[in-house]
């Protein structure tokens, strides 16, 4: 029985682990590092973008994140409608990877 909940157990830590190293953010000092050596666009070109698509939205959140060897901002809006909005952009290319509804 106790084996049972033991693999259970160690699963769940493994996924929460793996979760985690899947995914970081960035400081605000390691995104103007990454600027400066050209690896990343500006994060006022990222924000300019989801502006467009959502004019008159206000800016809730920026973050820099790296997943899987790839940099990626994170842009969340408040639109005039009242929805939260997440933008996904590669932050190298600048392309739009997401621009869905948050829960």
């Amino acid at each position: 029985m106790f084996k049972g909940w033991r693999y259970v157990y160690f699963t769940a830590l493994w996924l929460a682990v793996a979760g985690q190293a899947a995914a970081h953010d960035l400081s605000h000092d390691e995104a103007l590092k990454l600027h400066k050596k050209g690896k990343i666009l500006s994060s006022q070109t990222f924000i300019d973008h989801a502006l467009e698509r959502h004019p008159k939205a206000r800016l809730l959140e920026l973050e820099l994140e790296k997943k899987h060897h790839r940099y990626i901002y994170e842009v969340e809006l408040l639109t005039v409608h009242g929805q939260v909005r997440e933008l996904k952009f590669d932050a190298s290319s600048g392309e739009l990877l997401e621009d869905e509804e948050d829960d």
